[in-house]
């Protein structure tokens, strides 16, 4: 498809720079394909879901992937930032390099050398490859535990393009930027949908007998790509890695047999158990890269519902809810949404999305 199709106008003061206080005091914009949309708060959730219905969480936790560093190849030195993407070995991580055109295989990066030292003011790596669009692959000195300690000592949080382009992370982005339920480290960026959930909220879940369980997907800088393609068939996704565990596959495909609905919290709960899925809909244990790039005309096998924030223009997220939704129904959820002040983006409101009947995001 043309990825102009998915083009809109959306006022630079849209843009959250922090999130709701508290979390669930988000908006929420529900969308039912075919009715009205309807404004609503976070907190109303349970009111909009049923018992026996299952929320799926990604419980990634984000790490500071964001390093700043000098580069130095013999005498010449130049100052870079690395964001890492994705973790390949125990001391090797893929990255994007800016500025890319100052780095080449073999160059020796020296991260943390900024007064926020680590080890002596050691984290240090080697460029292992240079592939395209800066993207390089890092093979660091330190390795393991040794190397998350030293990330957690001189990163940053990685803030989206959007937000770091206006101001620069602080430490209430350590605790702002994590859902309250992030567990297994490796994102470098958050699952954004989870931002808005509280104790308070996951309470009245329970007390509405609405279940949730937890699937693991490590969120790449990729997700915040532009779709550079004209079509859709020339982009390329970024890889990211997750698994889906054997109790969460049974119980997914338990509370489906009983007639629960499934609702994602979040672009990447669903990738993943689009990636876990069988082609009669039941999701099996799994784990591995997914690259599955969702467009209108797929045919979802799993959630009924999916809870998101609002997306970029012209980006992959915003062609998924489309596939989900469908594509006008999206773009008047969006036209809604902007003239009515919602907040988008990562610190944003977000929204419910019922599955299209057709699947097909036409």
């Amino acid at each position: 498809m043309r990825v102009d199709l998915f083009d809109f106008d959306l006022p630079d003061e849209r843009i959250a720079l922090r999130p709701a206080e508290p979390r669930d005091n988000a908006r929420l914009l529900v969308v039912r394909p075919g009715e009205a949309l309807q404004d609503r708060i976070v907190y109303e959730l349970p009111s909009l879901l049923s018992e026996g219905d299952v929320l799926v969480f990604n419980d990634t936790k984000v790490i500071p992937a964001q390093l700043k560093g000098i580069r130095r190849r013999g005498e010449a030195a130049a100052q870079v930032e690395a964001t890492l993407h994705m973790r390949v070995a125990p001391d090797r991580w893929q990255a994007f390099m800016r500025p890319g055109k100052r780095i080449a295989a073999g160059d020796r990066i020296h991260f943390g050398h900024d007064g926020n030292s680590c080890f002596l003011g050691q984290l240090d790596a080697t460029v292992i490859e240079k592939g395209e669009a800066g993207e390089v692959l890092l093979g660091f000195d330190l390795s393991g535990p040794f190397l998350d300690e030293a990330l957690h000592a001189v990163g940053h949080i990685p803030l989206p393009p959007y937000i770091a382009s206006k101001r620069d992370d602080d430490e209430r982005d350590r605790s702002d930027y994590q859902t309250i339920y992030a567990r297994e480290e490796g994102a470098v960026a958050a699952p954004t949908a989870g931002l808005h959930f509280t104790p308070e909220l996951f309470a009245a879940l329970d007390a509405r007998g609405v279940q949730r369980h937890f699937v693991t997907l490590h969120v790449g800088a990729g997700t915040f790509l532009p779709v550079k393609a004209d079509d859709t068939a020339g982009h390329k996704m970024h890889a990211e890695t997750g698994s889906v565990s054997p109790e969460t596959a049974q119980a997914l495909d338990q509370a489906r047999a009983r007639g629960g609905r499934i609702i994602a919290v979040g672009t990447t709960s669903l990738r993943l158990l689009e990636s876990a899925a069988r082609a009669d809909g039941t999701v099996e244990p799994w784990s591995g890269p997914t690259d599955i790039f969702i467009t209108p005309g797929y045919r979802f096998r799993t959630a009924d519902m999916l809870m998101t924030n609002f997306h970029l223009p012209r980006s992959t997220l915003f062609m998924l809810v489309s596939a989900f939704s469908g594509l006008e129904t999206m773009r008047s959820a969006y036209a809604h949404a902007i003239a009515n002040r919602y907040r988008f983006y990562s610190y944003g409101d977000a929204s419910l999305l019922f599955r299209a009947e057709t699947s097909d995001g036409r």
